[in-house]
């Protein structure tokens, strides 16, 4: 394959398997595309990912970002070989009882996660999850942290300084909050009715309190009807006035995916695209559409800035990182996963006496 030199583009698009095909390496060196979401179908082993990150990266200079849903507990997509990150619910209540401990943890699950998907070559990770546990929420459940806007900042601090620490950047979601809403916006167009005041009381507290730490943010497909009748990634009420005025965000803007369900009110796949840009999103993910792609790429009129150029470069990778053999002999990596596995092994064993009982 030849390699193409092109600055990075506003789209973020998928593959089918563990290899790339002629059309998807034609799909990836298309300008408007600078990021590439990896799923657990495009995971055999740690060899194939390393290799398949390869391949990607030697498509185009400078080369496009690798990015994955690698939060943790059931939003995990390599486990083969991998670190069992536990889920951000256990790490909340954890701190309930013992927050020095869920702290330490938190930080070492964000070192682990990060480590481990930099040393098979995948650059950035969506997390974390910055959305309230109001117990409702059929997509959000044991993703978040907490009830408490307090905890949910303090913990998700402390993962992003350990994926800091290893270069990686992050992406809190889903702004301003998915937790209230009981719909699961995959399937269906959720609705928040709460006024502003509760939502900014409550749910964007996290991200005020995270501030300049959060490099990306994902806005959710809800509807927060006392606000906007358009779901808040295609509501420049959400993304102009309040994230970028009011909460001061200077961070890439990520649509959450435009073929989820959540986003089909707003019309056909092009007219989605559109409408994110027009409120305010800096890069579009398309997931498992691929007919979708192709229509955006041949109708979508974008103009590149340097603003976006520079929210890029936030997103990169700092420094470069050793291969899983390197990675095994750094002993802090070695001492977070002990610490990991053996919270994993308390869960394990509470779960087993819940059930006995």
């Amino acid at each position: 394959m030849e390699k193409v030199e092109r600055p990075l583009g506003p789209l973020c698009v998928d593959i089918a398997g563990t290899s790339l095909t002629e059309e998807e390496i034609k799909v990836l060196q298309n300008p408007l595309v600078g990021m590439v979401i990896l799923f657990t179908r495009n995971f055999e082993d740690k060899t194939q990912l390393h290799n398949l990150c390869h391949d990607i990266h030697m498509l185009r200079t400078p080369s496009l970002l690798i990015s994955v849903d690698h939060e943790g507990g059931r939003i995990q997509r390599f486990k083969e070989g991998f670190t069992r990150i536990p889920s951000m619910q256990s790490l909340g209540r954890l701190y309930d009882t013992n927050p020095e401990r869920a702290h330490s943890l938190a930080a070492a699950c964000g070192m682990v996660m990060a480590s481990e998907l930099r040393s098979c070559d995948v650059d950035f990770s969506f997390a974390p999850c910055l959305d309230l546990d109001y117990g409702q929420s059929t997509v959000v459940g044991t993703r978040s942290f907490h009830r408490s806007p307090r905890v949910v900042g303090i913990l998700a601090t402390a993962l992003i300084a350990g994926m800091s620490q290893v270069g990686m950047a992050c992406c809190g979601k889903h702004f301003p909050g998915h937790g209230y809403a009981t719909a699961d916006s995959h399937v269906e167009l959720p609705v928040d009715d709460r006024p502003l005041a509760d939502i900014r009381s409550n749910d964007e507290m996290p991200y005020r309190s995270i501030g300049s730490l959060l490099t990306g943010i994902m806005p959710a497909h809800v509807v927060y009807s006392q606000v906007d009748t358009a779901p808040a990634g295609f509501s420049k009420k959400w993304l102009e006035d309040e994230l970028r005025g009011k909460v001061g965000f200077t961070g890439m803007i990520f649509s959450d995916d435009l073929s989820m369900k959540g986003a089909a009110e707003v019309g056909e796949i092009t007219a989605r695209s559109e409408a994110a840009f027009a409120a305010g999103c800096d890069m579009i993910l398309l997931c498992n559409n691929p007919d979708g792609v192709q229509k955006v790429l041949k109708n979508q009129r974008w103009v590149r800035t340097k603003i976006f150029d520079e929210r890029m470069k936030r997103l990169q990778p700092r420094g470069k990182f050793p291969s899983w053999d390197g990675l095994v002999l750094n002993p802090s990596y070695v001492e977070n996963v002990r610490l990991i596995e053996e919270f994993n092994q308390e869960l394990t064993l509470m779960a087993e006496q819940s059930v006995a009982i």
